[in-house]
Protein backbone atom coordinates (compact mmCIF):
# COMPACT_ATOMS: atom_id res chain seq x y z
CA UNK A 1 0.00 0.00 0.00
CA UNK A 2 1.24 3.50 -0.84
CA UNK A 3 0.30 5.72 2.06
CA UNK A 4 -1.27 9.10 1.20
CA UNK A 5 0.76 11.87 2.84
CA UNK A 6 -0.83 14.25 5.31
CA UNK A 7 0.70 17.59 6.16
CA UNK A 8 1.77 17.93 9.81
CA UNK A 9 -0.97 19.56 11.87
CA UNK A 10 -3.60 19.30 9.13
CA UNK A 11 -7.03 17.91 9.92
CA UNK A 12 -7.81 14.24 9.46
CA UNK A 13 -11.01 12.24 9.67
CA UNK A 14 -11.75 8.74 10.91
CA UNK A 15 -14.40 6.09 10.48
CA UNK A 16 -14.51 3.56 13.31
CA UNK A 17 -16.49 0.35 13.03
CA UNK A 18 -17.14 -1.36 16.38
CA UNK A 19 -18.57 -4.88 16.68
CA UNK A 20 -20.04 -6.34 19.87
CA UNK A 21 -20.69 -9.90 20.92
CA UNK A 22 -24.33 -10.88 20.33
CA UNK A 23 -25.05 -10.88 24.08
CA UNK A 24 -23.46 -7.43 24.43
CA UNK A 25 -25.24 -5.82 21.48
CA UNK A 26 -27.37 -3.74 23.84
CA UNK A 27 -24.25 -1.83 24.87
CA UNK A 28 -23.89 -0.36 21.39
CA UNK A 29 -27.45 0.97 21.48
CA UNK A 30 -27.02 2.51 24.93
CA UNK A 31 -23.70 4.11 23.97
CA UNK A 32 -25.41 5.95 21.13
CA UNK A 33 -26.78 8.16 23.89
CA UNK A 34 -24.18 8.05 26.63
CA UNK A 35 -20.98 8.48 24.57
CA UNK A 36 -21.84 12.12 23.89
CA UNK A 37 -21.02 12.97 27.50
CA UNK A 38 -17.37 12.13 26.86
CA UNK A 39 -16.96 12.94 23.16
CA UNK A 40 -18.14 16.54 23.54
CA UNK A 41 -14.99 17.31 25.55
CA UNK A 42 -12.32 15.34 23.66
CA UNK A 43 -9.44 17.69 22.71
CA UNK A 44 -9.01 18.13 18.96
CA UNK A 45 -12.33 16.46 18.07
CA UNK A 46 -14.10 19.07 15.94
CA UNK A 47 -17.04 17.01 14.64
CA UNK A 48 -18.47 13.55 15.15
CA UNK A 49 -21.55 11.44 14.50
CA UNK A 50 -22.56 8.12 16.05
CA UNK A 51 -24.16 5.76 13.56
CA UNK A 52 -26.02 2.50 13.51
CA UNK A 53 -25.26 0.17 10.61
CA UNK A 54 -27.22 -2.07 8.30
CA UNK A 55 -26.56 -5.74 7.77
CA UNK A 56 -23.99 -6.71 5.19
CA UNK A 57 -21.92 -4.35 3.07
CA UNK A 58 -24.52 -2.01 1.56
CA UNK A 59 -27.42 0.22 2.50
CA UNK A 60 -30.28 -1.84 3.90
CA UNK A 61 -33.45 -1.45 5.93
CA UNK A 62 -32.26 -4.23 8.28
CA UNK A 63 -30.20 -3.00 11.23
CA UNK A 64 -27.20 -4.88 12.58
CA UNK A 65 -27.42 -4.28 16.33
CA UNK A 66 -23.97 -5.81 16.91
CA UNK A 67 -22.17 -3.26 14.72
CA UNK A 68 -21.93 0.50 15.27
CA UNK A 69 -19.92 3.24 13.59
CA UNK A 70 -18.39 6.58 14.53
CA UNK A 71 -17.37 9.22 12.00
CA UNK A 72 -15.10 11.92 13.37
CA UNK A 73 -13.07 14.92 12.23
CA UNK A 74 -9.88 15.81 14.09
CA UNK A 75 -7.76 18.95 14.16
CA UNK A 76 -4.66 16.82 13.60
CA UNK A 77 -3.41 13.25 13.41
CA UNK A 78 -1.88 13.73 16.85
CA UNK A 79 -5.33 14.47 18.30
CA UNK A 80 -6.69 11.25 16.84
CA UNK A 81 -3.68 9.27 18.10
CA UNK A 82 -4.15 10.62 21.64
CA UNK A 83 -7.82 9.61 21.57
CA UNK A 84 -7.02 6.12 20.28
CA UNK A 85 -4.50 5.67 23.11
CA UNK A 86 -6.84 7.09 25.80
CA UNK A 87 -8.21 5.12 28.72
CA UNK A 88 -11.77 5.75 27.46
CA UNK A 89 -10.97 4.16 24.12
CA UNK A 90 -9.22 1.24 25.79
CA UNK A 91 -12.29 0.64 27.92
CA UNK A 92 -14.49 0.75 24.83
CA UNK A 93 -12.38 -1.89 23.11
CA UNK A 94 -12.82 -4.15 26.12
CA UNK A 95 -16.48 -4.70 25.25
CA UNK A 96 -15.86 -5.39 21.56
CA UNK A 97 -15.10 -8.45 19.46
CA UNK A 98 -13.52 -6.19 16.86
CA UNK A 99 -12.78 -2.54 16.18
CA UNK A 100 -11.42 -0.97 13.00
CA UNK A 101 -10.47 2.67 12.55
CA UNK A 102 -9.82 3.95 9.05
CA UNK A 103 -7.69 7.10 9.15
CA UNK A 104 -8.58 9.50 6.37
CA UNK A 105 -7.13 12.57 4.72
CA UNK A 106 -9.92 14.86 3.46
CA UNK A 107 -9.51 15.42 -0.26
CA UNK A 108 -12.73 16.75 -1.81
CA UNK A 109 -16.04 17.52 -0.17
CA UNK A 110 -19.26 19.46 -0.48
CA UNK A 111 -22.47 19.74 1.48
CA UNK A 112 -23.58 19.83 5.10
CA UNK A 113 -24.31 17.44 7.93
CA UNK A 114 -26.78 18.64 10.53
CA UNK A 115 -26.53 22.18 9.20
CA UNK A 116 -22.74 22.43 9.47
CA UNK A 117 -19.79 21.81 7.15
CA UNK A 118 -17.88 19.16 9.14
CA UNK A 119 -14.71 19.50 7.07
CA UNK A 120 -14.91 23.27 6.57
CA UNK A 121 -15.74 25.20 3.39
CA UNK A 122 -15.93 23.05 0.24
CA UNK A 123 -12.55 22.21 -1.22
CA UNK A 124 -10.96 20.14 -3.95
CA UNK A 125 -7.52 18.86 -3.03
CA UNK A 126 -4.82 17.39 -5.20
CA UNK A 127 -5.59 13.85 -4.05
CA UNK A 128 -3.31 10.87 -4.07
CA UNK A 129 -3.57 10.03 -7.77
CA UNK A 130 -5.70 7.49 -9.61
CA UNK A 131 -3.63 4.57 -8.29
CA UNK A 132 -3.97 5.48 -4.60
CA UNK A 133 -6.61 3.97 -2.28
CA UNK A 134 -9.59 6.22 -1.61
CA UNK A 135 -12.62 6.24 0.63
CA UNK A 136 -15.99 7.86 -0.03
CA UNK A 137 -18.60 9.03 2.45
CA UNK A 138 -22.09 10.00 1.33
CA UNK A 139 -24.76 11.19 3.72
CA UNK A 140 -28.30 12.43 3.14
CA UNK A 141 -31.35 13.56 5.07
CA UNK A 142 -34.28 12.23 3.05
CA UNK A 143 -37.43 14.28 2.65
CA UNK A 144 -40.38 12.40 4.21
CA UNK A 145 -42.41 12.80 1.03
CA UNK A 146 -39.61 11.18 -0.99
CA UNK A 147 -38.80 8.32 1.41
CA UNK A 148 -40.70 5.63 -0.51
CA UNK A 149 -39.10 6.61 -3.83
CA UNK A 150 -35.64 6.60 -2.24
CA UNK A 151 -35.91 3.16 -0.67
CA UNK A 152 -37.45 1.64 -3.78
CA UNK A 153 -34.43 2.82 -5.78
CA UNK A 154 -31.76 1.66 -3.33
CA UNK A 155 -31.61 -2.05 -4.33
CA UNK A 156 -31.11 -1.29 -8.03
CA UNK A 157 -28.45 1.35 -7.34
CA UNK A 158 -26.36 -1.09 -5.29
CA UNK A 159 -26.94 -4.39 -7.04
CA UNK A 160 -23.50 -4.33 -8.69
CA UNK A 161 -21.61 -2.89 -5.70
CA UNK A 162 -20.50 -6.22 -4.24
CA UNK A 163 -19.06 -7.42 -7.54
CA UNK A 164 -16.83 -4.39 -8.11
CA UNK A 165 -13.21 -5.63 -8.32
CA UNK A 166 -11.76 -2.50 -6.73
CA UNK A 167 -14.08 -2.40 -3.72
CA UNK A 168 -12.33 -3.37 -0.47
CA UNK A 169 -15.04 -2.61 2.09
CA UNK A 170 -18.35 -0.82 2.47
CA UNK A 171 -21.10 -0.24 4.99
CA UNK A 172 -24.47 1.45 5.11
CA UNK A 173 -25.14 3.52 8.21
CA UNK A 174 -27.60 5.99 9.66
CA UNK A 175 -28.54 8.28 12.53
CA UNK A 176 -32.33 8.24 12.18
CA UNK A 177 -33.85 5.03 10.76
CA UNK A 178 -35.23 5.47 7.23
CA UNK A 179 -34.60 9.22 7.06
CA UNK A 180 -30.90 9.96 7.79
CA UNK A 181 -28.70 7.59 5.82
CA UNK A 182 -25.00 7.33 4.99
CA UNK A 183 -22.67 5.07 3.06
CA UNK A 184 -18.94 4.57 3.48
CA UNK A 185 -16.75 2.66 1.04
CA UNK A 186 -13.04 1.98 0.56
CA UNK A 187 -11.60 1.48 -2.93
CA UNK A 188 -8.26 0.21 -4.12
CA UNK A 189 -7.97 3.05 -6.64
CA UNK A 190 -9.91 6.20 -7.47
CA UNK A 191 -10.60 4.87 -10.96
CA UNK A 192 -12.31 1.80 -9.46
CA UNK A 193 -14.65 4.05 -7.53
CA UNK A 194 -15.41 6.11 -10.64
CA UNK A 195 -16.10 2.97 -12.65
CA UNK A 196 -18.90 2.02 -10.25
CA UNK A 197 -20.29 5.53 -9.81
CA UNK A 198 -20.52 6.31 -13.51
CA UNK A 199 -20.31 2.91 -15.20
CA UNK A 200 -23.50 1.47 -13.70
CA UNK A 201 -26.63 2.67 -15.49
CA UNK A 202 -28.71 1.99 -12.38
CA UNK A 203 -26.40 4.01 -10.15
CA UNK A 204 -26.29 6.89 -12.65
CA UNK A 205 -30.08 6.94 -12.79
CA UNK A 206 -30.36 7.21 -9.02
CA UNK A 207 -27.77 9.99 -8.94
CA UNK A 208 -29.85 11.91 -11.46
CA UNK A 209 -33.15 11.31 -9.69
CA UNK A 210 -31.83 12.57 -6.36
CA UNK A 211 -31.66 16.04 -7.92
CA UNK A 212 -34.50 16.03 -10.43
CA UNK A 213 -36.98 14.68 -7.86
CA UNK A 214 -35.53 16.48 -4.84
CA UNK A 215 -35.11 13.45 -2.59
CA UNK A 216 -32.82 15.14 -0.06
CA UNK A 217 -33.23 18.18 2.14
CA UNK A 218 -29.53 17.98 3.04
CA UNK A 219 -26.62 15.99 1.66
CA UNK A 220 -22.87 15.57 1.98
CA UNK A 221 -20.29 13.98 -0.29
CA UNK A 222 -16.67 13.56 0.78
CA UNK A 223 -13.72 11.79 -0.79
CA UNK A 224 -10.66 10.89 1.25
CA UNK A 225 -7.19 9.49 0.87
CA UNK A 226 -6.66 6.42 3.07
CA UNK A 227 -3.83 7.13 5.50
CA UNK A 228 -4.05 4.00 7.61
CA UNK A 229 -6.31 1.13 8.66
CA UNK A 230 -6.05 0.14 12.33
CA UNK A 231 -7.64 -3.17 13.20
CA UNK A 232 -9.67 -5.61 11.14
CA UNK A 233 -12.80 -4.66 9.24
CA UNK A 234 -15.43 -7.35 9.92
CA UNK A 235 -12.57 -9.80 10.45
CA UNK A 236 -10.65 -8.79 7.31
CA UNK A 237 -7.17 -7.26 7.10
CA UNK A 238 -7.70 -4.41 4.64
CA UNK A 239 -4.04 -3.38 4.71
CA UNK A 240 -3.06 -6.86 3.57
CA UNK A 241 -5.63 -6.68 0.78
CA UNK A 242 -4.17 -3.38 -0.38
CA UNK A 243 -0.66 -4.81 -0.44
CA UNK A 244 -1.72 -7.87 -2.42
CA UNK A 245 -2.82 -5.75 -5.35
CA UNK A 246 -5.71 -5.93 -7.83
CA UNK A 247 -7.89 -8.99 -7.94
CA UNK A 248 -7.91 -9.60 -4.18
CA UNK A 249 -11.02 -9.00 -2.06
Amino acid sequence: MTRVPSAPGSQVASLTLNTYQPRQAWRGLIRMGTDHLHLHSVPGLTFYRLLGTGRGADLTLNADLRRWARFAVWSSLDALDRFEASAWRQQERGWLTGSCTVVLRPDRWRGRWGGVEPLGPPAAGAGGGSESPVAVLTRAAIRPARMVSFWRAVPASQQHLGSQPGLLASVGAGEVPLFHQATFSIWRRAQDMHAFAYGSAEHREVMTRTHTEGWYREELFARFGVLDVRGQWDGRDLLAALREGPGTR
